[in-house]
């Protein structure tokens, strides 16, 4: 008999699994989970087909077809980045929530010349957590390296955090892409032409945009005007500009949103494994799957151990990450994916 529910139960998980994968690419965004963190639960309108998706601290739009972000928001304050911040992960894992023929994959970004270029900075992150899920390929675009490095870290992505810093109340950053340079991997993910981050001050009621070629030879150039982005890119970031439309920004603080978080294992680590299985067991976990390169063998272990002590299948999936000069990668390292109900267990 336990056999039995054992079966059923794992059919229908996969069941569930295959049909939201299968569900239909919208150009409208609902972001239901976390429009908080847009300017008065205004969702931004544009013509182009991708699927919404929520984070702890930032949202990602994103294109299936080119691979990457249409647009991310944050909403940053003073507080949140004078706090003190984790130390950067630097692991990079495909993001769950996709299916296969639509995500970018570690290995696309390998021999390509291209960084894999936050949207929503790593830098940004105030806590472990989000830290750990802004490094899924979703919130990621190939960005020209010294561009990546020198001019977008330095000159744009410190100066919005300066002026985050400066600033009274929330400030709300929109960063993303458009044009099309070719592409890179065997998923095709799209190279854009022009990299954008559009600051919003509800505050002073203000908006301006950092407007910025994808090359290593990219020059900075002032900030270019609300309404000139959104004929560059598009997209209707439906901001309050008039006075009168500002209405109120305040609401009440919600617990985190964004379900879907990496666990990273070096070595079977007993304790991990077993709070995992236990907030399983206890309802907080939706479903797994474990990212692995070399190390085959602990990835089928963590799978087989949660598999045994739960009614839940884990997904298994290889995947290389890139060699990039700089960066080192834990090969034998396997990343768990996991999807949560609740979000009261973090990494």
């Amino acid at each position: 008999m336990k056999n039995l529910q054992r079966s059923l139960s794992r059919s229908f998980s996969l069941l569930a699994l295959v049909l939201s994968l299968l569900s239909p690419v919208s150009a409208f965004a609902l972001f239901e989970e976390c429009k908080d963190l847009f300017p008065g639960q205004r969702v931004p309108i544009t013509a182009q087909a991708g699927r919404d998706l929520c984070f702890d601290s930032f949202a990602v739009y994103y294109s299936p077809q080119d691979k990457k972000p249409i647009y991310t928001i944050e909403k940053l304050n003073r507080e949140q980045l004078l706090a003190p911040h984790p130390r950067r992960s630097n692991q990079f894992y495909e993001e769950a929530r996709l299916p296969l023929a639509e995500r970018a994959l570690l290995l696309d970004y390998r021999g390509s010349g291209f960084d894999r270029g936050h949207n929503a900075p790593a830098g940004d992150m105030s806590n472990e957590r989000a830290m750990a899920q802004s490094f899924s390929l979703a919130n990621m675009m190939p960005q020209a390296r010294q561009n990546n490095q020198g001019i977008w870290a330095k000159n744009v992505e410190e100066a919005t955090r300066l002026y985050v810093k400066r600033a009274e109340g929330d400030i709300y950053v929109f960063t993303g892409s458009t044009g099309n340079q070719g592409s890179i991997g065997r998923s095709r993910v799209t190279i854009p032409s022009h990299i954008f981050k559009l600051v919003y001050d509800p505050h002073k009621n203000d908006a301006w945009a950092y407007w910025i070629e994808n090359t290593n030879e990219a020059q900075m150039s002032p900030p270019i005007t609300y309404p000139e982005l959104v004929s560059k890119t598009g997209i209707d970031f439906q901001l309050p500009i008039k006075a009168d439309s500002l209405g109120s920004q305040a609401g009440p603080n919600k617990s985190p949103v964004g379900g879907w978080y990496p666990i990273f294992f070096d070595g079977y680590a007993v304790d991990k494994v077993n709070a995992l299985t236990t907030s399983i067991q206890e309802g907080k976990v939706a479903s797994i799957q474990i990212q692995y390169d070399r190390n085959g063998e602990l990835a089928k272990k963590l799978a087989s151990h949660i598999e045994s002590k739960t009614l839940m299948p884990v997904a298994l999936t290889q995947s290389s990450p890139p060699d990039l000069g700089g960066v080192t990668f834990e090969r034998n390292r396997v990343t768990v994916i996991v999807r949560s109900k609740s979000f009261g267990f973090g990494l």
